[in-house]
């Protein structure tokens, strides 16, 4: 029994269909505002029962790709519009491989925004706490990109707890997988490795003195120069 081959577990109905229409959705093979097709005609079309259909709608209903209208047809919803932290989590899920490139940026600008913010409450409430957190974060970090993707992403998770605003970690939660993803090409330079280091022993001098301002500023600093480090990492590898 020990020498069996690891086998992965077959999809399920509910799984192939749920993926089935996903990237129906996202090729435009279903596009955004149409109707779908009834229950009995789209469960035959994609050979599953109707139960199984009624499954995949509430999920994808859930996830903000479609609408269910009830006495009326399930419309497919514009998730560029009318989505939300699901959706981007589905797409990433469906589809992380090819929309790295294109999304990291607008992701990135989007943590521009919002990452000064809950690192000045986050000193502003729980300076001491913080500065306890990154010391230990520094003084166990090694200058390998595996180390760096674990520590970055456990560093912004604890400033949006700290910052008190729940709403900052649901936001940042919602980009998990997308921060893995990107952060394997961003960490894999030397150069931004070397600037996130120097932004955590800023950022613990920030909440050592208890200066809520200067974190704020750090942070806006080093989330501009993440972009601008992308977008070299990006150059190098069309380069090569």
């Amino acid at each position: 029994m020990n020498n069996l081959p690891s086998w992965s577990t077959p999809q399920k109905p509910v799984e192939i269909t749920y993926h089935r229409l996903v990237q129906s959705i996202l090729n435009g093979s279903l596009p955004a505002d149409s109707n779908l097709p009834n229950e009995h005609q789209l469960a035959e079309a994609l050979g599953v029962t109707r139960s199984t259909l009624r499954e995949v709608l509430q999920r994808l209903s859930a996830n903000g790709m479609v609408e269910i209208q009830h006495g009326k047809p399930t419309r497919v919803r514009n998730i560029w519009l009318e989505g939300n932290m699901n959706t981007l989590s589905t797409i990433i899920q469906t589809q992380h491989a090819s929309l790295t490139i294109r999304w990291v940026p607008q992701i990135l600008e989007v943590r521009l925004a919002l990452a000064p913010q809950y690192a000045r409450l986050a000193v502003l409430h729980n300076a001491p706490q913080l500065a306890q957190e990154i010391e230990k974060l520094i003084a166990s970090l090694v200058d390998e990109p595996q180390a760096y993707i674990k520590a970055d992403w456990q560093l912004h998770h604890r400033l949006t707890v700290l910052s008190t605003n729940p709403i900052y970690t649901l936001i940042l939660n919602g980009f998990r997988d997308y921060y893995k993803l990107m952060a394997v090409k961003y960490f894999a330079q030397p150069e931004a490795r070397d600037a996130s280091r120097e932004f955590y022993t800023r950022l613990h001098q920030a909440a050592i003195q208890i200066d809520s301002t200067a974190a704020f500023h750090i942070v806006q600093q080093v989330m501009q120069q993440s972009i601008e480090l992308w977008e070299k990492a990006i150059v190098h590898e069309e380069i090569e």
